[in-house]
């Protein structure tokens, strides 16, 4: 199982993607919380071809964005 992990911040979050074991399959890197962004990493984890678990904190307000 592939997992996303995604570290909340107010205005953007860190995301790290890793296949089973830990090995990474994208190193951690920032999205800002902009519309574009997001459907960017959304692209991205759905065109992975293994099942996918995403965990996100759940920050205030914060998350809202991204979990949308």
């Amino acid at each position: 199982m592939i997992s996303v992990g995604i570290d909340i911040s107010k205005d953007k979050s860190t995301v790290c993607i890793l296949a089973p074991y830990g090995n990474f399959i994208k190193k951690p890197f920032i999205i800002e919380h902009t519309k574009e962004s997001i459907n960017e990493l959304a692209l991205f984890i759905n065109s992975l071809c293994e099942e996918t678990k995403v965990v996100m904190e759940s920050t205030g307000i914060y998350h809202l964005p991204v979990l949308k």
